[in-house]
């Protein structure tokens, strides 16, 4: 049984892994020093004026507020006024702004505490940022124009030297905000104090409201990355492909979270709001995927409404002039579409597909979190809150991780059970080519015996029973003398022990068969004076060397030595072996009277000549004679290795 983890085990390693990477964050801001001090001041009253202008300024460099008209009001921080949708939709002029004056006082931090720094969780303008300590610009967050990302940038300002006097904490700030006539600006509280304590706080927020969230962007985009370098290779499957689109859609949506610096580009904020719904499209044409439905009026609806938002919204095409002024009502058509796309795909797939239900929570979780960016850019919400949206990037990566996760587990599922029904079939088919091997080495056992004794039977008919028959006639006829008679039964038994020998298991040693006919051949050598000389050396193995070669081989030589004894009048015969030529030599010399190989071979006697090179051949050697001074030489040439083994 193979054990394959649930798809919710796999969301947990996810959602740990997030929390280890949040975890190792707060550890490294905490080690740049987040620590208490009695020199922090946490500042949450002020005082707020608001004075009317026509278009955006360069702040100047020194600013105090006694030049200032004296309408100051006391406010609490955190300030957050909710912002008129209607009538900021209708309002579609862009020269007339206006400039939010907002004075804080430091008193009751200890001098020769700095150097200090001034820190805000956050600041809310579509506009431009300034702030002045005791009259000195120290900060400025763009030259002129409208801002698109300041509210998800902390504030945080050194103010290293612009004290009364060395290390003292300025005597007052001065914060300028500049804005759109319909926009309403919105501040955390403030703290005021000396760097190192409060470096830790900007720290985290910075970690937890940017990094972690670019992070995490940066992690799901280079697995897009990945996923469309695979649709590349297997173009059929479009899931690739739109998860590509989904991670990059993702991406640029959460670009105000990853840039740091505020950005004064009107096409970054039209790229900004428009990948929401670019991101959204995307999810239905998965969710359409996994659910198999076309729900074609929703899809319609979809682009359409994609389309006209991005239309509308270019910069270039005064449709709508300020893009910010009108941000507010395009995610609360954002989040109808996403909480159509939602719900319908929820239905949708709730029978259909395991898979399309959780990509359509996952995308409810998102439109959750989107709501609440909603309520915290409209100034429902404190602004000390969280931009939750930041992390739909995670929320979007944890459910299609889980999907991904789940596809590599069923596949590999799907490849183990393949490994397994190949492993059967090849044990089945390993025990049918065992038996049929079984059945075949039978066979083949059968049929050399009956190969063997068919060849026995020609042996002993051609050979033992001729010269029997040829015997016995004689016998009968009354013409052959006792010697002759004798003679040919010792011929007979010669043949029958030979026939016998051939069937000894010799390993394919030729040295073997000859030392085995030696054995037979001295004991008739010792009463015709004639000596026999032994002179062999080691040879290869012949793997061709069977029972049937090996009795052509004996009767090759017996059939020499014979001849040698009948005609040669010899009294030495000398046989030995050597290699040469690709093979091995048989060669047998006596000193006795030589004879012409040609008239021999002519007569009718040289019929023995004859069969022993009819032997030679059928076991792919050769015979030759070679009259020498004083006697012949006979020599059998056998190759180590025979065409028809080979193959």
């Amino acid at each position: 049984m193979n054990y394959r983890p649930a798809p919710f085990f796999a969301s947990v390693v996810l959602v740990l892994s997030i929390a280890l990477l949040g975890i190792i964050g707060v550890y490294l801001v905490g080690a740049t020093g987040v620590r208490q001090s009695d020199a922090l001041l946490h500042m949450t009253h002020a005082d707020w004026q608001v004075q009317d202008a026509s278009g955006f300024s360069t702040p100047p460099a020194r600013q105090d507020s006694g030049a200032l008209p004296q309408d100051w009001k006391q406010i609490e921080l955190p300030l957050a006024l909710p912002i008129a949708l209607l009538s900021q939709a209708g309002n579609t002029s862009t020269s007339t702004t206006r400039t939010t004056w907002i004075r804080l006082g430091t008193r009751g931090l200890p001098a020769g505490a700095g150097p200090w720094a001034l820190y805000g969780a956050r600041i809310k303008t579509d506009g431009t940022i300034a702030v002045y300590a005791d009259g000195q610009l120290v900060h400025r967050a763009q030259q002129s124009g409208p801002l698109w990302n300041s509210t998800r940038t902390p504030l945080w300002v050194q103010l290293d030297g612009h004290g009364a006097g060395g290390n003292a904490p300025p005597a007052e700030i001065l914060l300028r905000l500049e804005h759109t006539h319909s926009a309403q600006v919105a501040l955390s509280s403030l703290w005021i104090g000396p760097v190192d304590a409060l470096r830790g706080r900007h720290g985290m927020r910075q970690w937890l409201q940017q990094e972690l969230p670019a992070m995490l962007g940066a992690a799901f985009m280079a697995v897009g990355v990945f996923a469309l370098f695979v649709w590349f290779r297997r173009r059929d499957e479009t899931g690739y492909l739109l998860f590509f689109n989904l991670s990059a859609t993702s991406f640029m949506r959460g670009l105000h979270f990853y840039v740091g610096l505020p950005v004064l580009n009107d096409w970054f904020a039209w790229l900004t709001v428009n990948s929401l719904f670019w991101l959204v499209m995307v999810v239905h044409f998965f969710l359409r995927q996994l659910h198999g439905r076309q729900l074609v009026w929703l899809t319609r609806g979809v682009v359409v409404t994609t389309t006209a938002i991005g239309i509308v919204t270019i910069p270039g095409l005064a449709i709508v002039q300020n893009t910010p002024q009108v941000t507010p009502l395009i995610y609360a058509i954002a989040a109808m579409m996403g909480t159509a796309v939602c719900l319908v795909g929820g239905v949708s797939a709730w029978r259909r597909s395991s898979e399309g239900r959780l990509v359509a929570v996952g995308i409810g979780v998102c439109v959750l979190l989107g709501v609440t960016d909603w309520l915290l850019q409209n100034n429902f919400i404190s602004p000390e809150g969280w931009y939750l949206g930041a992390y739909t990037n995670a929320a979007t990566f944890i459910v299609f991780g889980v999907l991904m996760y789940r596809r590599y587990v069923h596949a590999i599922g799907e490849v183990e059970e393949l490994n397994a029904s190949l492993a059967h079939r090849l044990q089945v088919r390993e025990a049918e080519l065992e038996f049929s091997h079984r059945r075949l080495r039978e066979v083949e056992r059968l049929q050399t015996i009956s190969d063997e004794r068919q060849r026995l039977m020609q042996d002993m008919h051609d050979g033992l029973g001729s010269s029997l028959i040829s015997a016995i006639r004689s016998v009968e006829g009354g013409g052959m003398s006792d010697d002759k008679v004798s003679q040919i039964l010792k011929s007979c038994l010669d043949d029958l022990k030979l026939t016998l020998d051939s069937l000894e298991p010799i390993e394919a040693d030729l040295l073997v068969l000859l030392a085995t006919l030696r054995y037979r051949l001295e004991p008739r050598l010792e009463g015709t004076g004639v000596s026999l000389r032994w002179e062999v050396q080691e040879l290869p193995a012949l793997e061709w060397l069977d029972p049937s070669s090996a009795l052509h081989i004996l009767r090759i030589v017996q059939e020499s030595i014979s001849n040698i004894l009948r005609h040669t009048r010899a009294t030495e015969i000398r046989v030995g072996t050597s290699l040469g030529d690709g093979g091995v030599r048989v060669t047998i010399e006596d000193n006795g009277q030589g004879f012409d190989i040609d008239k021999a071979m002519a007569a009718s006697s040289g019929r023995g000549l004859q069969n022993q090179r009819r032997r030679a051949r059928s076991i792919n050697g050769t015979v030759s004679w070679e009259p020498l001074p004083r006697g012949t030489r006979f020599v059998l040439w056998l190759p180590l290795r025979r065409q028809a083994q080979a193959a």
